[in-house]
Order: structure tokens, then C-alpha cells, then sequence
């Protein structure tokens, strides 16, 4: 197989370095894999887009569907990256690991919501009718369900591309999940 590997600078537009160094400002450095986006002169500036459009989902539900999604895909690049996060938004290691096996014992409504993203994630976009009513009973309106189901494919786009191109992690390694059904 072809080595796929982290454009150099001169390897990328001006566009996608000012992007890149947007996101180093935020972040103290560039992560490898946005900058593997900045192979394709417009797919980082679209997926930036994409991934910080206004949401009726809070931070940390935002973040509830990344780890549960990245998860079921296996990624070790985005269970690095939201692990970090989730802890930066207060989540316990604990209730980390809750979230990426797809439950939430700490807190009914994120319990509903994991559970939801976990079971669209395997199912392949069809959880059970049981699922659905339960977001809803949850508290979940039609309007977050939209949004849910974005932030999964959002999320499902960079675990593909981790996937692909095993670009390397440079965020803390997340620890193993023990006994996960994902």
C-alpha cells in the first residue's frame, strides 16, 4: 500500500496553511490529521465548516456522540483527541469510557443520547424504534435528532480518514476499553 503521510507546508495551498495555523493558535499545534485535509485544496476549509456549524447540541453532547461514534469506528486518532476534550469539559476518565461504550449511568439524558449514537453507528444509521422513543423521552427534540445525526457523520468522516490514511496520533493515546461491546 501506498505510505500516506502529513503534507509539508509547500506542500499545501497558502489557504489551508493560514487554516492550519488558525487551528495551531487554538490548539498549540497542528493536528495530523486536519493537516492531511490540506492534500485537497478545499476539504479542510469545508470540514472545518462543517464541524463548527451552529448546533442545538451543547459541547458536551457534542462530544458524548464523538466518543461514542469514533468508538464503534474505531479510531484511535479521535478517541485520542475527544478523550482530551471531554476531560477538558469536566468529563470524568470514568465517565469517558462510560460514554465510549455507550452509556451514561452518570446522567439519564446523556445515557439516552450515547446509547442512541452507539446503536445508529452500528446499525448503520437504523437503530430500533425502541432507540428513537427513548431520545425523545429523554428530552431530545426532532431539531437535536437532525443535529445528532450530523455531528455522527462529521465524526464518522474523520474516523474514515484516520482509517485510511493511519496519519499519526498526536494527541495522548486513549486507554484500551475493556470488555466493549463497540
Amino acid at each position: 500500500m501506498k505510505k500516506l503521510t502529513v503534507p509539508r507546508d509547500e506542500e499545501m495551498s497558502a489557504h489551508n496553511r493560514s487554516l492550519l495555523d488558525s487551528l495551531k493558535k487554538f490548539l498549540g499545534f497542528r493536528p495530523n490529521l486536519y493537516t492531511y485535509m490540506a492534500r485537497n485544496e478545499t476539504a479542510l476549509g469545508d470540514y472545518l465548516a462543517f464541524q463548527n456549524r451552529k448546533s442545538t447540541m451543547s459541547a458536551k453532547e457534542r462530544e458524548v456522540i464523538n466518543l461514542a461514534v469514533s468508538q464503534v469506528n474505531h479510531c484511535a486518532y479521535c478517541l485520542a483527541a475527544h478523550t482530551a476534550i471531554a476531560h477538558s469539559l469536566g468529563f470524568t476518565a470514568e465517565q469517558i469510557l462510560d460514554l465510549r461504550a455507550g452509556r451514561a449511568p452518570f446522567d439519564d439524558k446523556l445515557d439516552a443520547l450515547a446509547h442512541f449514537v452507539q446503536e445508529t453507528t452500528l446499525r448503520r444509521g437504523h437503530p430500533t424504534p425502541e432507540t428513537v422513543d427513548a431520545l425523545f423521552v429523554a428530552g431530545y427534540t426532532e431539531a437535536n435528532l437532525v443535529d445528532i445525526l450530523i455531528v455522527i457523520g462529521d465524526k464518522t468522516i474523520s474516523n474514515y480518514l484516520h482509517g485510511v490514511t493511519q496519519v499519526p496520533v498526536d494527541f495522548p493515546a486513549a486507554p484500551e476499553l475493556q470488555g466493549a461491546e463497540a
